[in-house]
């Protein structure tokens, strides 16, 4: 069919890209058009020509008109292209007709996306959300390209009447195959709600890293975890999940996960295919929205991952959890500005607190672990217990797993504490000291 995606393997194909834009706001700047290099080059293709293409009246049947489609169809010819990506919605009748005008595969921005997914799924889960959502942009791309559309004869007689068409029957069979995916991805989403429930159960704290692509969030979750996951200066390095245990103390275990970046104009659809994976970010007790400080458009990428999660708030129903932010690639920018950045992180006059980090180089890892520490503690349930002199191993014990907020030594040698205790803790200190009662809520101890 016209709209079917390309093969799917690394291959060498010579890719011309444009990126139209109408309105001046809309023009690319050179973040855009780097953006977009790196989405073609992750896709394993050699970059011809990447250009921005002012469309005064865009062409319902093309997009394009005139000298620009005359100058993109002499380019291909010219370049051996194999391959145009138009950094755009398109629509399939423009797409199926950009094919025919240029004689070479035409994909748009949601097309390049998809083929980019379908290089990082790595797990079973990943590869049946890459498969859905490749299959529902399938289905939106049927369109009438070829004479075996029309419509056949159905029955064995030869009065029957007319049967379904192709394109009908086309439709039916991706039908069927997303039925089959979406009840494959519920066996995974039920799945992974057990494993939700053991780390509810064991009281877990979860700290899922978020973020625009490419802005450093696997790099950060290495240098926090220990662990290797795969890491490269490329958009979608992660596309799968990844879920690993970190010390916090006094909490003990949590665990940190990471997750699919977003990137502008991330099409609904496919937010909703991989609404498996993205519910790790729903379900967490804490968020670190990982930025990119040395990118100047740092601003702008923040509001555009805002903007999806917000999508995620609405369709889930429930609020999203607290939110810190991690100033990463410090390390890439003049160290005066270092400087002004750390002044305005420590500040503390940002609504969303936040912490400056280098991932590369390890700088404020050591902060951006007080600060989980220091926002899920205001998560914790808080009790006043009073000791007796000889029961040092319960205070003990308490600074070891809580977070103490006051004590007052009485004239007598009694400690009067105030802390914060998760359930878990709190269930420990029960077992392990079942003579100290501990009071609800926050108590003076003077």
């Amino acid at each position: 069919m016209s709209g079917e995606l390309i093969d799917r393997t690394p291959v060498e194909d010579r890719a011309g890209v444009i990126i139209p834009w109408t309105l001046p706001q809309d023009r690319p700047d050179g973040e855009r058009l780097s953006e977009t290099a790196g989405l073609v080059e992750a896709l394993g293709c050699n970059l011809s020509f990447l250009r921005p293409e002012h469309i005064r009246k865009p062409n319902a049947s093309h997009l394009l008109s005139g000298g620009i489609l005359e100058r993109l169809r002499e380019d291909v010819a010219e370049r051996d292209i194999s391959l145009c990506v138009v950094d755009a919605a398109l629509t399939p009748v423009q797409q199926r007709n950009l094919e025919v005008a240029l004689g070479t595969k035409v994909i748009d921005r949601t097309g390049l996306i998809l083929e980019i997914f379908g290089l990082r799924a790595r797990t079973r889960e990943g590869k049946l959300q890459v498969e859905l959502a490749r299959l529902s942009y399938e289905r939106s791309r049927l369109v009438r390209t070829w004479t075996h559309l029309e419509r056949q004869r159905g029955g064995g007689g030869f009065l029957s009447g007319p049967g379904e068409t192709q394109l009908e029957a086309d439709r039916r069979m991706l039908d069927r195959q997303l039925a089959s995916l979406k009840s494959d991805l519920e066996d995974v989403k039920k799945t992974r709600n057990l494993h939700r429930a053991g780390r509810r159960q064991a009281e877990f704290p979860v700290i899922a890293l978020v973020g625009y692509t490419n802005t450093g969030k696997s790099t950060l979750f290495n240098r926090m975890t220990g662990a290797n996951v795969f890491a490269r200066d490329m958009p979608f390095a992660t596309l799968d999940p990844t879920i690993r245990r970190i010390e916090l103390t006094p909490f003990g275990d949590a665990a940190l996960v990471d997750t699919v970046g977003f990137i502008t104009d991330l099409p609904t659809h496919l937010i909703d295919s991989f609404r498996a994976t993205l519910e790790e970010t729903l379900e967490a007790d804490l968020l670190v929205h990982v930025r990119d400080r040395s990118s100047p458009f740092d601003e702008d990428r923040k509001q555009d991952v805002l903007k999806v999660l917000k999508h995620l708030e609405e369709d889930a129903g429930h609020p999203l959890p607290p939110i810190v932010e991690a100033w990463n690639k410090i390390d890439l920018l003049p160290e005066d500005v270092q400087e002004t950045l750390r002044i305005s992180a420590r500040s503390k006059a940002h609504e969303t607190p936040a912490v400056v980090t280098s991932a590369l180089t390890g700088e404020g890892i050591p902060e951006l672990l007080d600060l989980l520490v220091l926002s899920i503690q205001d998560e914790l349930d808080v009790f006043f217990v009073r000791l007796k002199p000889q029961e040092g191993a319960a205070r003990a014990w308490l600074y070891e797993h809580g977070s103490v907020t006051e004590e007052n030594i009485k004239t007598d040698g009694v400690i009067e504490l105030n802390v914060g205790l998760s359930t878990k803790y709190k269930g420990q200190f029960d077992s392990q000291f079942p003579d100290i009662e501990m009071l609800p809520g926050w108590t003076q101890t003077d």
